[in-house]
Order: structure tokens, then sequence, then C-alpha cells
């Protein structure tokens, strides 16, 4: 089916108390793991393409394997720009097809990121593309992050209540203890802050950096608003992975397809079984719209709809 924005999926889940997989995908045999995985669970899915992605295939080309996986698949398919970091990534992103977009201003001041998230949401508007922004930063593994700059980088909630007020962002990436390219899940979620965040914000709200989450802690906070989950490091040590076993098991083997088709396998059943965690599987009616309640029509601030 033709791709879908990101909007509706996402007040579904809310709405549901699931939370949509949002996987990142950086060539051919991820795509179609991810696909293949959600169309198998009945599942909504969001495919994400980072800038590192797009230097690495190409804007177009990226957003083309997409838009073939998601034109034979039976369940809906977002394409998402993953932590568009300015104003001409997201224009050209909206160009090439991309249905739902972020900025990521969230190494900005306040002011300079409420601007350029606000001057993206009014141009993505005009074609009803809906506009993910950052506040707060989640930071990087790589970077050595520790306990103290983790706390000092989490989200405000009388700030995120300003932010979403003036930007108009459709969703929120939201920091809450969870880092970037962690290899193993040792992270707990600050929940006592989502809480605080759900009070002040009622519009959804995205994990970034889950691989590093421990998994408790993420079903934990779905009930409390997190309605995309982000996934990435565990799918490229999945194909990592997938690709040693296959050279180790055939050495002398000549045709990369058949090592290939063990990294898919493998990043498929990541995403099959975080979809099950997330609580997404089954959530896709059989003419392909996510299924519960109502879906949201207007923005929500601390409880209130305008």
């Amino acid at each position: 089916m033709p791709l879908v924005t990101s909007k509706e999926m996402l007040w579904a889940a809310l709405e549901g108390h699931f939370a949509v997989g949002a996987f990142n995908a950086n060539n051919m045999e991820q795509v179609q793991a991810i696909i293949d995985a959600a169309v198998e669970e009945h599942a909504p899915v969001i495919l994400q393409v980072s800038q590192g992605a797009i230097r690495y295939a190409g804007l177009n080309f990226a957003a083309a394997m997409v838009k073939a996986a998601a034109a034979d698949a039976d369940v809906p398919v977002v394409l998402h720009l993953d932590h568009g970091t300015d104003f001409a990534q997201n224009v050209r992103c909206l160009r090439a097809g991309f249905t739902s977009l972020m900025y990521d201003g969230s190494k900005e001041p306040f002011e300079v990121n409420v601007a350029n998230t606000r001057r993206i949401v009014e141009i993505a508007d005009i074609v009803g593309i809906p506009v993910e922004a950052e506040l707060g930063r989640v930071l990087q593994a790589t970077d050595g992050a520790t306990e103290e700059e983790i706390e000092a980088a989490k989200t405000d909630p009388a700030q995120a209540r300003e932010f979403v007020e003036r930007t108009g962002c459709s969703s929120l990436a939201v920091a809450i203890g969870s880092v970037h390219a962690m290899k193993t899940a040792e992270a707990e979620l600050d929940i006592e802050r989502l809480k605080k965040l759900r009070a002040a914000v009622n519009i959804p709200f995205v994990l970034h950096g889950s691989s590093g989450v421990k998994e408790e802690s993420e079903v934990e906070a779905i009930q409390y608003g997190i309605c995309k989950i982000n996934v990435a490091t565990m799918l490229n040590q999945a194909f990592t992975r997938g690709l040693l076993e296959a050279i180790q098991e055939d050495p002398e083997n000549v045709d990369p397809r058949k090592w290939l088709i063990k990294s898919r396998e493998a990043v498929k059943e990541v995403v099959r079984h975080k979809i099950r965690l997330f609580g997404s599987s089954g959530k896709v009616t059989a003419s392909g719209f996510v299924s519960p309640k109502t879906v949201h029509r207007g923005v929500h601030i601390g409880g209130t709809e305008e």
C-alpha cells in the first residue's frame, strides 16, 4: 500500500497504549527485513532513514527502496527522516516523498530550537506531513556520557509544554535516561520524569536510543505516552552477527547473496521481537489502518483539547 504519515498512527498508539517500532535501515536487506516482519505481524511500522544512511546510499535511492517495499506490503508504512539537523535536509526529504520528518535541534539553544522547529512545521504542514522534534538531549555512548551528564540532559516538563505550544510539533522526542549507540541493554528510563512530561504535554512521545534500554523499562514507558520507539544499533548488531556467522559457515562462498540472506533473517527476528514487545503486533485491520479507538484530530496540551 502507499506510504502513510505518522500522525494518525502515533495517536492511535497513544490511545491504544502501544508503541510503533521505528526501525533504521541502511541497505536493501534491512528494509526488506523490517517490512517483512511488520507484514507477518500485522503491525504498523515506521522505517527510518538517517542522515548517515542518506550519505551512504543517496537520498533518492534510500527513499525509493522504502517506497518499493511499502508498495508490496498490506500494512501501513511510514518513511521517516531520523535526526534531520537542519532546515535544508528536511526540505529535501519532504521533496523526496518522506511522510514524516524530524528536526533535531537538541544541541541548539532553546530559542534556536523553537524557531527552527516552527519553520519546518510550517512548511511541512502545508502538505500534511507531521514533524517530530527533540527537546532535552539523548547523549552518545561513544562520548562516554556520565550519569550526571545524562541527568542534566533530560527534558524539562515545563519547558516541554512551552516548546510544543510554540512550535506545533506533532510528536516530541524526550530525553529520559536512554543513550544512543549503547551495545547492551543496561539503562533504566526515568519513569517519574516521563509522568511529569505526560502531565504537562499530551502529544505522542518518542524514545530514542532504545537499544541500550532494559526491555521492562520500555514496556512501562509505553503506558505513559511513549508511542514511537527508535531501534537502530540493535539492528546493525544483528545484521553484522548474521553476516559473520554466514561467512564462518561457508568461507568459500563467492555469492554475497547467500551470506546476506542470513543477515536479513537476523534483522527480521529482532524486528519481530520488538514489534511484539511494543504491543503493536496485530494492530492493523483488514482495511490497512491502525485500529484502536478514535483518532486524534487536534493538539492536546496538558490534557486540554484545542
